[in-house]
């Protein structure tokens, strides 16, 4: 079974090398590109104030992250969850780009840009010349956004997770796209399966069925035989 990582952060501000720090980091993890039940989130001390044009965006204040633990506290966990998968991001380089920034102050080494996956990138390629922003990206694929007032980590990331399986190849509207429906889709399938075997015919209809097959010139299953 694949693994990957599907992640996202929130900052306070654009430009990491200037100051500006990760406030807010979510993740998701997926198998087969599907999302499992886990996940890993918190908020993080700057260890700076938080500018009010960047709470506009993520609704985060500095009263919210005060008492929450800085990076160099959660670090360890989260590159554990990250493990060795590849990391899916919107805009990848900005997130990637802020994390390495993080690493870099605690003397770890910055991501492998060998495992980015970049979901705008995906999603350029697919519609070129068209907006694809995350909100943009949801109303494309009729995805419900009524829950995204602001822009929270967590509840990006259960969107974009969304937004990847249909830049992927989609799946079939009426499936919830959680584990749960993942494997009962999978169970479903494997009844079907079974189904194909183990249908009991009856001696009237195998005969009705060699008369058939007797009609039919030259079928593909004879030849060479």
């Amino acid at each position: 079974m694949t693994r990957a990582v599907l992640f996202d952060t929130e900052t306070t501000g654009l430009d990491p090398l200037h100051g500006d720090r990760v406030i807010e980091i979510a993740a998701i993890e997926l198998h087969n590109d599907l999302p499992t039940s886990k996940t890993f989130h918190c908020l993080i001390d700057p260890e700076r104030d938080i500018p009010a044009d960047a709470s506009r965006i993520h609704g985060i204040t500095s009263a919210d992250v005060a008492g929450k633990p800085t990076f160099a506290a959660i670090a360890d966990d989260l590159l554990e969850f990250f493990g060795e998968d590849p990391l899916i991001a919107h805009n990848a380089a900005f997130d990637f780009g802020f994390l390495d920034a993080e690493l870099g102050r605690i003397g770890r080494p910055r991501l492998d840009r060998a495992r980015m996956l970049d979901t705008l990138a995906l999603a350029k390629t697919r519609f070129p010349g068209m907006p694809n922003s995350l909100d943009a990206l949801c109303r494309r694929f009729e995805i419900d956004l009524s829950a995204r007032t602001t822009h929270n980590a967590l509840l990006d990331c259960k969107l974009l997770a969304e937004v990847y399986v249909e830049l992927t190849g989609g799946r079939q509207r009426g499936f919830d796209l959680n584990a749960d429906s993942a494997l009962a889709l999978v169970e479903y399938q494997q009844i079907g399966e079974r189904a194909q075997h183990l249908m009991p015919v009856s001696e009237a209809e195998a005969a009705a069925h060699a008369e058939f097959v007797a009609t039919i010139k030259n079928p593909v299953w004879a030849v060479g035989h």
